[in-house]
């Protein structure tokens, strides 16, 4: 047995090695009897696809209604035995065996043709029927008569099946083999030494029957041979070969041919009989007549052809045989087979044109017409079916499929044959088709109008508008939106809004007819696809109007200042026309059309108004008893439900001349409204006054606590402070109201270093030089002290040039501004001095600077101040005739050089108050009250402004 499976071993692997793949095909030859789960090929890797493509594919094989016997491993990618494969059973003595079927994938829908040829393995000896044979042969049997032996069955094909034959003992009869056309062999024993029944009457035999293959295998007969006495004829039959046809599905007992043989013996040595050489269950052989019948069910899909043996034997055991040929006529007996192999249930509307839907595999049994196979499909849908190879079709679109048409398709596939009659087969396949967003919404309108009347309550619902979708489901679902535009500049949003889901239109706000009568936006309907498609209509809404506006008196002019009156001169006639109102009503229709009425009159026998025009006319004479003074009140009303209306007074003086009206009019007081309306407005405007005042108030006392209380973290702080106060600002002196020096103070931290001190550069040499290096010690100072004191030091201040001068008109205006001539030149006089008001207004300027300053420095700060003496009184107001200021500059120029000096000595003081404060640490945490900043004639401005307030 180890010598068999080696042999199948090398018999499969010589099979795997000539796999060939042609046409999408591909082809294994394996031996048969392999054990289960044993490798068959690599599927994956001959068809060149890749394994991951097998699982998402849903590989599977398709043998349609023939056993299973090869399995896919979709893991490995490769061909397995799923069961045991008898080559004998499924094939016979066909060859080649093989097995056929397919490999179908889908997504996409993919299919391949796979062969497994069977090979065929010695597993079957050759074996006879009986198990014996027995002979009667007369003596006289010539040499060189044969007697026919029963052939061995061997199953197996080419050199596995039987190959030879032998015969012991050889004494008296050889072995002889007889080829015959089909390549089957004659087995006969012919008698070569004549029979003695004297000498033996009974012979013994073995037939031993010997097939090709690894190892061999054989089988035997035992051959009983009787001699008889004399019978020396043998039968023999008409023909060598018998001919008969059969149509499948004929009846039982048909015949089908007569066999016959003769003998030229007599009596009972020539009585012949007739059999088969071999069993059957489809026919039979009558031994007396030689009728040769049908007794069973003949199927040509199962054999097209039966050939067998025939013997006839006389009475004496000598025979004659030949060989019987049973052709199968085929009957269109077998509709056709409809296998769906793969099938969508549903697919998309939108789906290009030859999109599979659905794989099918037909066959038909029978032979040719009754097994040539068309298919057809239901007509008037978009779909038709395509031949891809024998006996597969694939059923495609082959127009755009539209789902709001037709959502479901029942597609019949009638598959037929070319027999007579013809026989059909079909099957229905649903398939639903599944939505795309390819519609729009469609309003129900292509424009819409609606009115709503003016005053309308906010948040009312106008109308609605209503869109509808063809699609399905969520594509289906329409959602209203307001498109983004403007009415005269405002955001239609501020006017109307829309329901997302109802398409329900509201009125944001209160329309007013006078102020917007119609206005029109666009309203879009979005479905829920994705992605999403809209359609917009255009809404039209138009105010109607309501009589919500009472009627303006145009003239005559209502006033409270002067007083208007019509005069009538005392000759004036019957229908005089003494004035008429003109009114106005800004509603429309209706709602305005105005009707004037006399409400009062001081003579209602006087006059009269046109109900229509207005016109104020006289209905009599007027005489002298007519007073001078006539009031009419006349009443203009609108239209409208309810109406609206207004009065007005007119005033009417029945005299000749003007002097006379003027006299009688002067005691005519002013109209109630009037007054009421300038009381009104007279409050609103104390009251808006007042609120401004304590809100300035309340921000000035807020700012002022800030910086206090900055102030007063800054004074708390324990970093030391190193004063200095050099000269940088000094007043005239000898020619001013106040002879004192004005100081400006730069005082600056030791951690100065980390801010930034900025001073101004000066514009010419008449500005005082301003040293940034001011962070020194106190001896540097002094050091500097020492060249302020020379009378050519560059920081020394010079006097101003005689140009420096202004005019009156120029006083204390922009620096730049021109002057006269004689001014130009030093020549002109300085203005008139001062006077009392003008000096207290730079006083209350001064303090107000002083205050400001005091509230922004403190220890350790960067400020200026200014410092006055004691004596500081309203005569000591600076004389500004006679010192110059100059805007944005730090410095006052004179021309008085006695200030100068006045400055040193002023420089050299401040040295020694340093000194004493360096002396004294304790008292340095004291920090003096901060100097006043000097007047400046911006501060003498604020100071006028204040005053006025």
């Amino acid at each position: 047995m180890s010598d068999r499976t080696m042999t199948r071993q090398v018999l499969l692997f010589i099979s795997v090695l000539s796999l060939s793949s042609v046409h999408g095909q591909v082809s294994y030859s394996i031996p048969e009897e392999m054990a289960k789960g044993s490798l068959v090929g690599n599927i994956a890797q001959d068809l060149g696809l890749d394994i991951k493509r097998l699982k998402s594919g849903k590989a599977r094989i398709f043998t349609g209604d023939s056993a299973e016997y090869i399995e896919l491993n979709k893991e490995r990618g490769v061909l397995l035995i799923k069961d045991r494969i008898d080559r004998e059973a499924l094939c016979g003595q066909t060859t080649p065996c093989a097995l056929h079927f397919q490999i179908i994938l889908e997504n996409p829908m993919e299919f391949f043709r796979v062969n497994v040829e069977i090979t065929d393995v010695n597993d079957n000896a050759p074996s006879f029927k009986k198990t014996e044979k027995r002979f009667e042969i007369s003596e006289s049997a010539v040499i060189g008569a044969t007697f026919m032996l029963e052939i061995a069955i061997d199953p197996d094909v080419d050199l596995n099946g039987l190959q030879s034959y032998t015969l012991k003992p050889i004494d008296h009869f050889q072995l002889k083999l007889k080829n015959q056309p089909d390549g089957s062999k004659k087995v006969e024993m012919v008698l070569q030494k004549p029979l003695d029944r004297e000498k033996q009457e009974r012979l013994s035999l073995v037939l031993t029957a010997v097939d090709g293959g690894e190892p061999q295998l054989s089988g035997t007969v035992q051959i009983h041979v009787t001699v008889l006495d004399i019978n020396d004829n043998a039968p023999v039959f008409t023909q060598e070969i018998y001919r008969a046809t059969v149509v499948e599905n004929s009846p039982k007992g048909a015949l089908l041919a007569t066999v016959s043989a003769s003998d030229a013996d007599y009596g009972s040595n020539s009585l012949v009989s007739y059999s088969l050489s071999s069993s059957t269950d489809l026919f039979e052989l009558d031994s007396d007549s030689g009728e040769f019948r049908l007794i069973g069910h003949i199927d040509y899909e199962k054999a097209k052809y039966y050939q067998m043996f025939i013997e006839a034997m006389d009475e004496g055991g000598l025979s004659d045989s030949s060989k019987i040929i049973i052709d199968v006529i085929d009957v269109n007996d077998n509709s056709p087979i409809i296998i769906i192999m793969s099938k969508s249930s549903s697919i998309a509307e939108d789906s290009v044109s030859n999109t599979v839907i659905a794989m099918i595999s037909v066959n038909d049994p029978d032979s040719d017409s009754n097994g040539q196979v068309h298919c057809g499909i239901n007509e008037n849908i978009p779909f038709t079916i395509k031949s891809t190879s024998n006996g597969f079709y694939s059923l495609v679109t082959d127009s755009d499929l539209d789902r709001e048409r037709a959502s479901e398709y029942n597609i019949s596939v009638t598959c037929s044959d070319e027999g007579v009659p013809s026989l059909s087969s079909s099957v229905t396949l649903t398939l639903q088709i599944s939505d795309v967003n390819d519609n729009a919404p469609v309003f129900e309108r292509s424009s819409y109008e609606a009115y709503i009347i003016e005053n309308n309550t906010p948040g009312l619902s106008i109308f609605t508008v209503k869109a509808r979708d063809a699609d399905w489901n969520q594509n289906a679902r329409v959602s209203y939106i307001l498109d983004d535009s403007s009415v005269n500049g405002v955001p239609v949003s501020s006017y109307v809004s829309v329901s997302a889901e109802s398409g329900v239109i509201h009125a944001v706000r209160s329309f007013d007819y006078e102020q917007i009568k119609d206005f029109q936006f666009w309203v879009k309907a979005q479905d829920g696809g994705s992605p999403p498609l809209s359609s917009n209509v255009t809404v039209k809404i138009m105010i109607q109007d309501q009589n919500d506006n009472a009627p303006q008196v145009l003239y005559p002019v209502q006033t409270s200042s002067s007083l208007v009156a019509e005069m009538v001169p005392r000759s004036a006639d019957v229908g005089y026309l003494v004035t008429k109102v003109v009114a106005v009503d800004v509603d429309s229709g209706q709602n305005a059309w105005l009707s004037y009425k006399l409400q009062k009159a001081t003579d209602r026998a006087l006059f009269e108004v046109g109900l229509q025009n207005g016109e104020i006319r006289t209905i009599r004479q007027v005489t002298d008893k007519d007073t001078v003074k006539q009031r009419l009140t006349v009443v203009v009303e609108d239209n409208g439900q309810p109406s609206r209306s207004a009065t007005v007074n007119v005033n009417v003086a029945v005299a000749d001349s003007f002097p006379e009206v003027l006299s009688e009019f002067t005691d005519f007081t002013h109209d109630k409204d009037y007054n009421d309306n300038l009381t009104f407005y007279l409050v609103l405007a104390l009251a808006v006054v007042s609120f401004l005042f304590i809100t300035c108030l309340v921000v000035i006392i807020s700012v002022k606590i800030y910086r206090w209380r900055q102030s007063r973290v800054l004074y708390h702080s324990n970093l030391p402070v190193i004063p200095y106060y050099p000269p940088r600002y000094a007043d005239t002196l000898g020619t001013g109201t106040l002879q004192h020096v004005y100081n400006y103070e730069v005082c600056r931290t030791t951690d100065s270093k980390k801010s930034d001190c900025k001073f101004v550069r000066p514009c010419s040499q008449n500005v005082l030089i301003m040293d940034p290096s001011s962070t020194g010690t106190m001896q540097r100072m002094q050091s500097e002290q020492n060249i302020l004191d020379e009378p050519d030091s560059p920081l020394e201040q010079k006097p101003p040039n005689a140009d420096w001068r202004f005019t009156q008109g120029q006083r204390p205006g922009p620096s730049g501004a021109g002057g006269p001539p004689e001014m130009t030149m030093g020549t002109g006089p300085w203005p008139n001095p001062p006077t009392e008001a003008e000096q207290l207004q730079a006083l209350m300027a001064a303090a107000n600077e002083v205050s400001e300053a005091t509230a922004t420095l403190g220890p350790g700060t960067m400020g200026l101040s200014t410092r006055y003496s004691p004596q500081f009184t309203l005569q000591h107001v600076p004389d500004y005739r006679q010192n110059v200021y100059i805007p944005g500059s730090t410095a006052t120029l004179t021309s008085n050089p006695q200030q100068q000096q006045q400055q040193m000595l002023m420089q050299q003081q401040m040295a020694a108050q340093q000194q004493a404060l360096q002396a004294q640490p304790a008292e340095a945490s004291a920090q003096p009250e901060p100097p006043k900043a000097a007047q400046t004639p911006a501060s003498k401005k604020k100071s006028t402004k204040k005053e006025k307030k």
